[in-house]
């Protein structure tokens, strides 16, 4: 595990109640950062994750919302800021599928409005959102933003057009969130691959064995895989911004 000293540092991480949102958030307190988890209210795990990294004597408040709702980023980052009095590091990690299984590219049918504008507004517009929301905190600290993006947003199907849509729109917003944040806030994206969470074992032991075989490493990712990454862009990686690198065991 890497680690880096991040005393007096503030970071908020959505979709930071499972995952590579709770491993994000578990590296960053265990670096010394005290870190504002949020999810939505209705999660099952938010509690009980931020009670886990409470009970190893990490520095950790739950502020719950939707980045989907315009009005919730604005009173989860407020939130953030009103508990620690700063914030210097912004994860925009929340995410959506929409999906139990995989949607083939051909099944267009299943890709109603509906389902276009949930993963649109969950995965695309929420991180703009809480990156406009935090930019002026953010630009006193002189911090950093990462994006959880996707392999899927290279032209990879992903667990439907509609997100692979969503993650490589991602990645450009990525760029320029730089350019407009620049140049006292740098901003990077990770494009996780074939990483073994709650939400990727939804789709079958099946689907990893396929997405297993196509990697060079010949193993699915962890969450900490990915946390260690958006550490680097974090705390390190200080001359690097706008740009999305790829963690998926050499799957591309």
């Amino acid at each position: 595990m890497i680690t880096a000293d991040l005393t007096s540092r503030v970071a908020l991480v959505t979709g930071g109640a499972s995952g590579i949102g709770f491993a994000t958030a578990r590296l960053l307190a265990q670096c010394g950062a005290r870190v504002a988890i949020n999810d939505r209210k209705d999660s099952p795990r938010l509690s009980d994750a931020a009670a886990e990294l409470k009970a190893d004597g990490l520095d950790v408040v739950i502020v719950a919302g939707d980045v989907g709702d315009p009005q919730s980023v604005e009173a989860v980052v407020a939130e953030t800021v009103k508990q620690f009095g700063r914030l210097d590091y912004l994860v925009n990690n929340a995410g959506t599928a929409q999906t139990d299984t995989p949607i083939p590219p051909e099944a267009m049918d299943r890709l109603d409005e509906a389902f276009w504008q949930q993963i649109l507004s969950v995965n695309l517009v929420g991180p703009f959102r809480c990156t406009r929301a935090a930019a002026a905190h953010l630009k006193v600290a002189r911090g950093a933003v990462v994006n959880t993006a996707s392999f899927a947003g290279f032209g990879y199907p992903g667990s439907s057009v509609a997100y692979a849509a969503s993650k490589a729109g991602l990645i450009n917003l990525t760029t320029n969130l730089a350019r407009a944040l620049a140049p006292g806030v740098r901003v990077n994206a990770v494009a996780p691959g074939l990483i073994r969470t709650p939400w990727t074992a939804r789709f079958g032991q099946s689907w990893e064995d396929q997405s297993v075989q196509r990697t060079c490493l010949k193993r699915a990712g962890t969450p900490e895989d990915v946390a260690e990454v958006i550490l680097f862009f974090l705390a390190g990686a200080a001359y690097v911004t706008g740009q999305t690198l790829r963690i998926d065991g050499g799957m591309s």
